[in-house]
């Protein structure tokens, strides 16, 4: 699944992941992050870089159905996997994701930045969960972080959702 290549060359990575339901075999540097594979490499840019050090959550996709912050993972470190991004969530047009839906009802974009990590964030909580409040949901968004301090909003966003899909 990875091979170096080039003599003399800057060296590259050959991957070979599944991204929302695609399989791709893209070549990075061998220090490129997930992140900059999305980003960079396969132009899925709802994945937000905020900090680069897994603290804020912004770059938060799935790997193999668990959220993780694609800032934190090395892009050959996700060959052979499954991710799922934000845009994934795309729907028929004219139509939200629920979890996008109760994100706009509730008011929680703000500036939205952090929004696609939220979002992710909030799908892995109803997923891990099966009775979600806003205790937990508090709990486990701990290292996402809302610049403009919208928490109340994204918390009742996620618990919305969660009741929408009946947890």
């Amino acid at each position: 699944m990875v091979a170096g290549t080039g003599e003399g060359r800057a060296m590259t990575d050959k991957l070979k992941l599944i991204v929302n339901g695609h399989e791709h075999e893209v070549e990075v540097p061998p220090q490129a992050l997930l992140s900059d594979l999305l980003r960079d490499f396969l132009g899925l840019t709802g994945t937000h870089r905020g900090c680069d050090t897994a603290q804020c959550g912004a770059c938060t996709v799935h790997m193999d159905g668990k959220a993780i912050k694609s800032c934190n993972v090395l892009a050959w470190q996700a060959a052979g996997h499954s991710i799922t991004t934000i845009e994934a969530l795309d729907t028929a047009p004219g139509t939200l994701h629920p979890m996008q839906q109760a994100f706009k009802d509730c008011h929680a974009l703000q500036c939205g930045y952090c929004t696609p990590g939220m979002v992710m964030s909030g799908l892995d909580i109803l997923e891990q969960h099966s009775v979600v409040d806003e205790e937990l949901v508090r709990k486990e968004l701990d290292g996402n972080f809302c610049r403009c301090t919208g928490y109340a909003n994204i918390l009742r966003a996620i618990v919305q959702a969660a009741r929408a899909a009946g947890k």
